[in-house]
């Protein structure tokens, strides 16, 4: 697995380039057997230093972990520890859900493409505005793929990569789902077709 360290504005030196990729290599091969690419960033922020990992598992599952302390090596040793619980809860759902199965064979089928944009914030009213709506500015154009998952492993990637939300084919029905994180800390699920069987069954008992 190849293991890229960088730093923000931070020299980082040859002693936590080595400690930095032989540790998540390490995380990697125990947990997972086999990974993509890691990156590991370093950067501070006031008197604390901060690390992100982001290890790419396979296609379409990341992982994504962030640490800060007083010390560079205590900052990673804080993320890698954060990796290395959600890679123990992952492999024991996967282990509870697929018995004897191996990592990574959850998703069977391949996911769908997408287009994903990424649009401008909307700069302050003025009254030289008036009423007339505008079109929103397209900063960034991406392809994104739509994993076909259930919605127990929709919850698992979004806790894995420490997503706002993220969208899917429920492996249930093929429709497309949501699932997001709620202010109140805990996970929100959209199901359109699961609302519009609640409507149907509802329609067909007052007939």
């Amino acid at each position: 697995m190849q293991v890229t360290v960088t730093g923000k504005q931070l020299d980082v030196g040859d002693s936590l380039r080595s400690h930095a990729e032989a540790a998540t290599s390490a995380i990697a091969d125990k947990y997972l057997g086999r990974a993509i690419e890691a990156h590991v960033v370093f950067g501070r922020e006031r008197h604390l230093f901060l690390s992100d990992i982001s290890l790419h598992a396979w296609r379409g599952l990341t992982v994504q972990c962030h640490g800060e302390a007083v010390d560079a090596y205590a900052a990673f040793d804080d993320a890698a520890l954060r990796l290395e619980k959600q890679l123990r809860r992952y492999k024991r759902r996967l282990r509870a859900r697929h018995k004897g199965g191996k990592a990574g064979e959850e998703a069977a089928a391949p996911p769908e493409s997408a287009t994903d944009y990424v649009l401008a914030a909307e700069p302050p009213e003025t009254a030289e505005d008036g009423d007339a709506p505008q079109e929103p500015l397209v900063v960034a154009e991406m392809r994104t793929s739509i994993p076909r998952l259930s919605v127990s492993e929709a919850v698992m990637r979004l806790d894995l990569a420490d997503l706002p939300a993220l969208l899917f084919r429920n492996s249930a029905h093929g429709n497309l789902n949501l699932v997001y994180r709620r202010r109140d800390g805990n996970i929100g699920w959209i199901d359109p077709d699961l609302a519009a069987g609640t409507k149907r069954a509802e329609r067909g008992k007052t007939s």
